[in-house]
């Protein structure tokens, strides 16, 4: 399980960052706000443990537009003992979980334990768009100009990932741990022969939409005419 945690006390958070990977956590540390947002937006992460006061960006905003930008992932919000405002409005804005400081390992432990076991949520049940494309995840169900075209269930979770990632390129490893999870055996040549299909489908519906690869790094989707 690969943990993003933004803590601005290095000395604590290093601290916990040992405790975590004694117990087979992956943990990537940041210690300001605002670097802590691009890397909770890059959605690569299981659970993200994240302080409320932090320089450059405070922990509620961050919290606020990783929910904006629909990405589910797991936080624990570590809040300031006796700040029940803070833990309030963290809940409300769409933290799983929170923890008052000086808190006791075993207990964040036990936290991210019980996370961890929630089922994740594979697809959106919601119609995501994007330019002319209009998938419907529970469904399995996309549309374009008109015309609909069914999806295999990695198909539309790798379509999802991809619109939900829009001007940004995402990594073969990236897509690989989203979709097949950490312990798979899956490799590029999934990711290519999904990618290959998924493109099939989108001429077959005569989408202007494409998947572009960038060599070395990875895919991006590029919007095509709505109304083609």
């Amino acid at each position: 399980m690969r943990i993003l945690m933004i803590e601005d006390e290095k000395y604590m958070a290093r601290a916990v960052a040992e405790v975590l990977k004694k117990n087979r956590y992956t943990v990537d540390l940041v210690h300001n706000g605002q670097f802590g947002l691009d890397c909770a937006l890059s959605n690569i992460y299981d659970i993200i443990i994240l302080d409320i006061m932090l320089p450059e960006r405070d922990g509620l905003s961050i919290l606020k537009e990783v929910r904006r930008n629909r990405i589910e992932t797991p936080v624990i919000l570590l809040t300031a003992r006796g700040q029940l405002e803070d833990k309030v409005r963290g809940l409300d804005l769409g933290a799983d979980d929170y923890l008052a400081k000086p808190f006791h390992t075993d207990e964040l432990l036990a936290r991210l334990r019980a996370l961890g076991r929630r089922p994740p949520a594979l697809l959106n049940e919601g119609a995501l768009s994007f330019a002319d494309l209009q998938l419907l995840p529970h469904a399995l169900m996309l549309k374009s100009n008109g015309q609909e075209i069914k999806l295999t269930l990695k198909e539309a979770q790798l379509l999802e990932l991809l619109i939900n990632h829009k001007n940004m390129i995402v990594s073969k490893d990236a897509i690989i741990e989203k979709i097949w999870g950490h312990d798979t055996d899956a490799a590029d040549n999934h990711v290519e022969a999904h990618i290959s299909l998924l493109r099939k489908k989108l001429s077959e519906i005569h989408s202007g939409s494409m998947i572009r690869t960038i060599r070395g790094a990875g895919y991006t989707l590029l919007a095509g005419e709505v109304g083609r």
